[in-house]
């Protein structure tokens, strides 16, 4: 049986940090990349990921900063004059969605897996209970998968690996639990790096996904107002 050497792009986010775990599991080694794009919260997502670098300790770890996002803009996650909109207040995909980021991430962790011969991509997309973002689709990373095996050596065989893809986001918090993940080290808010807003799509559906599950956020909130409304959503 080939050994698996893993990449795991590790956003600091609740969904790559039970994806990471996952991957922990299932490989012999594991190598961390978090991947910078000029975000608003990249202060805290680059704190989260030194957290989970201490904590799993891989055998490798690196970041890359792609700011040319921010330089493209589209998203207000990277644009600082368009608007965050509350949860509730988009219609079709938020504007939070940054275009074809994903893509982008792919592309990065397989030139690294090209070059310290890793066999597993791991991403913590999630399809089913997301905000609707069209490159966490299923169909996407099967698609990135054989585009993968077409631009890299023969030899190379690059899975991409998605294990929270079809899961509630209560499911992915369950999992986390079994698997005794560090959720305080974990960062969900689109505005803020240090107290989560609590109002954003990303805040509300963790503290949904939270009380769903019956476990307690360890995060703090700006808003207690979004605990109470979610109660509803």
């Amino acid at each position: 049986m080939s050994r698996l050497n893993s990449i795991v792009l590790v956003s600091g986010g609740m969904d790559s940090l039970v994806t990471a775990a996952v991957a922990v599991q299932e490989s012999d080694a594991v190598n961390f990349l978090h991947i910078t794009y000029g975000q608003r919260t990249q202060e805290a997502e680059r704190r989260c990921f030194h957290k989970l670098v201490e904590f799993y300790e891989p055998a490798d770890s690196m970041i890359v900063d792609i700011s040319y996002l921010r330089q493209m803009g589209g998203s207000s996650l990277t644009d600082p004059a368009l608007k965050i909109q509350q949860f509730g207040e988009s219609r079709g995909i938020p504007n939070t969605y940054v275009p074809y980021r994903n893509g982008n991430f792919i592309a990065i962790a397989t030139s690294w897996a090209e070059i310290i011969v890793a066999n597993r991509i791991y991403i913590g997309a999630v399809e089913e209970d997301s905000s609707g973002y069209p490159d966490c689709r299923e169909s996407f990373f099967q698609a990135a998968e054989e585009t993968i095996n077409q631009g890299t050596r023969d030899d190379t065989g690059i899975k991409i690996i998605t294990p929270v893809i079809h899961m509630e986001k209560s499911e992915i918090v369950k999992l986390g639990e079994r698997l005794q993940v560090p959720f305080e080290s974990s960062w969900s808010c689109y505005k803020y790096n240090d107290v989560a807003c609590g109002s954003c799509d990303s805040c509300v559906l963790r503290i949904r996904a939270f009380q769903k599950a019956g476990l307690k956020d360890p995060l703090p909130y700006r808003s207690k107002i979004s605990w109470e409304a979610c109660t509803d959503i």
